[in-house]
């Protein structure tokens, strides 16, 4: 696996994002031993950056994660996010970067992932109630105790992005980057590359759509995510098919999978670029890896850039506002 650098952090061309593995979508809480396997897998294949968070679960994402590891910890590059998890009483889905609270949770991130340090380690929303300064400074105090190698923002916006990078180097930002959420990831990545950060790129499959198996809302389990989204809303889902149906298309042309062919479409933006599907299954991370290998003619890559906008927005108003882009 070809490697690419996120600021100072070198790592693997594509990730392995673990979220689906213990939460949020259907058959999440499935076999842990499956997603040991995948995770393993992912290492044999050079795939070596790892993303988690301990609000996966919360928590046990982490501990799957570690458990994955465990015995191989120099070929993984661990990244994993805190902030929306408040340790001082109020519990998950509470957005909290003070000084203490990221201290409290990175703590607790190194036990549950078995280690002594981080590799990356993001913010996973911006705090509106703590200015960035400070929730830098603590970060990079984590920095200087060797319990953090690498720091990052996800979902934060430019203006926070350099405020925080005059504080410390910020060495990624964790945005959703797809065929199907091109903006605002477009409208960000010239400024990241004039400061020398590198995006992290989640949600590159478009939450499973860019595969094709999903068709209709039949299958989603109840609590599944994607119902909550307005793109997978009844009547948005069937206008956003052809996304699925373009992406097949140039799959079918070059004997690829859909899933290959979404990745590749990131790698062709960037080597400073790095996409992590998500999945639980050692065979999808045989078929995503192999996408590291995978070109694009410049004319398909027009034709998947030129898809109309998708219906609906990426996130509900109530998820939305908590991001900064």
């Amino acid at each position: 696996m070809q490697k690419v650098s996120l600021g100072s952090l070198e790592t693997s061309r594509i990730g392995l994002g673990a979220m689906s593995m213990s939460d949020y979508y259907t058959g999440a809480r499935g076999d842990d031993r499956e997603a040991v396997r995948a995770l393993r897998r992912a290492l044999d294949l050079g795939v070596a950056f790892i993303d988690t968070a301990e609000i996966y679960g919360p928590f046990v994402n982490e501990e799957l994660v570690g458990e994955a590891v465990r015995g191989r910890r120099d070929e993984a590059v661990i990244a994993t996010k805190f902030g929306l998890v408040s340790h001082a009483g109020a519990g998950p889905d509470v957005i909290d970067s003070s000084p203490r609270n990221v201290r409290t949770a990175v703590e607790g991130s190194l036990r549950r992932l078995g280690t002594d340090h981080i590799d990356l380690l993001f913010q996973h929303r911006v705090d509106p109630g703590t200015p960035i300064e400070e929730t830098v400074g603590a970060m990079a105090e984590l920095v200087a105790e060797g319990k953090v190698r690498a720091i990052g923002l996800s979902e934060a916006g430019l203006e926070t992005v350099r405020r925080a990078h005059a504080v410390h180097p910020v060495s990624a930002l964790q945005i959703e980057y797809s065929i199907w959420s091109r903006r605002p990831a477009e409208d960000l990545l010239p400024a990241l590359r004039e400061l020398g950060i590198g995006t992290v790129a989640y949600s590159p499959l478009g939450r499973g759509f860019l595969t094709g198996t999903i068709r209709t809302r039949e299958g989603l389990d109840a609590d599944d995510f994607r119902l909550t989204t307005p793109r997978f809303t009844d009547g948005n889902l069937e206008k956003n098919l052809k996304f699925a149906d373009a992406v097949s298309a140039v799959a079918s042309e070059i004997d690829a999978t859909p899933a290959q062919v979404a990745l590749a479409w990131i790698l062709s933006k960037g080597d400073d670029i790095v996409p992590i599907p998500g999945t639980k299954r050692a065979e999808r991370v045989e078929e995503n890896a192999a996408a590291a290998s995978l070109k694009l003619s410049a004319e398909q890559v027009v034709r998947l850039d030129s898809i109309s906008a998708p219906a609906g927005e990426r996130y509900s108003a109530g998820d939305l506002s908590r991001t900064g882009i």
